[in-house]
């Protein structure tokens, strides 16, 4: 069962390493992620399952301690999922027994992430998500999620779209701002049908890579009765960052 669910974006920008001098213009939500993943250890989950957008090659599962790094974005910092007690918060790299297949890049923010909380409450595994996955097998994954413990609380990671200025990385496209303010309404509401009724192609145009981690949220809370509320919107660098918390 779902006992609470947590959604954070996922761009390594995040990372005050990766963002460098403009670090404090994302201090707001990181503060907001921080807030969300407070939700998570107060529900005392069983376990703690991180969702997040991937490339082909990194999709499907990943264990514990499975690593990460944000090398590719110029900054020698490695991370690992879960709990993790021998790398402090200053970053390190994993011992030569962590796994060899790398997180994808929103995973490892996430495991960024985890580890600026000190998570200790809960084992952790992650799941990368293809972008194209279809609605209907991403709201079956959420709800094989959840049957696999009696209490399970979800990370789920994602942007919305890509399009929201001139600047942006998909250029603007004036459905953009719509997009995202139906995304906000359903994270903030708690609403699984509205999650469900996303439209993969209009993401797909808008460059939402939240999409499909967003309907596995909607198949683990299936009659779970949680509650939402929305603890972060905006759109720096023409990009939809959302942070909900669900409970």
């Amino acid at each position: 069962m779902l006992v609470a669910a947590a959604v954070c974006p996922c761009p390594p920008l995040l990372v005050p390493e990766v963002a460098a001098g403009a670090a404090p213009e994302l201090d707001t939500a990181r503060a907001a992620c921080a807030d969300a993943l407070g939700v998570l250890a107060a529900a005392h989950p069983d376990r703690l399952v991180v969702v997040g957008p991937a490339e082909r090659s990194g999709q499907g599962p990943y264990p514990e301690s499975a690593r990460g790094s944000f090398r590719g974005f110029g900054v020698d910092i490695e991370v690992r999922l879960g709990i993790d007690p021998g790398v402090g918060p200053g970053g390190g790299r994993p011992d030569s027994a962590a796994p060899e297949r790398e997180l994808p890049a929103s995973l490892a923010v996430a495991a960024w992430l985890l580890r600026r909380t000190d998570w200790s409450h809960a084992p952790v595994e992650g799941l990368g998500v293809g972008e194209p996955l279809a609605t209907e097998r991403c709201i079956q994954s959420g709800r094989e999620i959840v049957a696999r413990a009696e209490r399970v609380a979800l990370l789920v990671m994602g942007d919305a779209s890509a399009c929201r200025s001139l600047k942006a990385p998909g250029y603007l496209d004036e459905r953009a701002a719509g997009f995202d303010a139906e995304v906000a309404h359903a994270l903030a509401a708690a609403d699984v049908a509205a999650l469900k009724a996303l439209d993969a192609e209009l993401a797909h145009e808008l460059m939402a890579s939240g999409r499909a981690p967003w309907q596995v949220l909607a198949g683990a809370a299936e009659g779970a009765g949680l509650s939402g509320a929305l603890l972060y919107e905006d759109a720096p660098y023409g990009v939809g960052y959302l942070v909900a918390a669900w409970s």
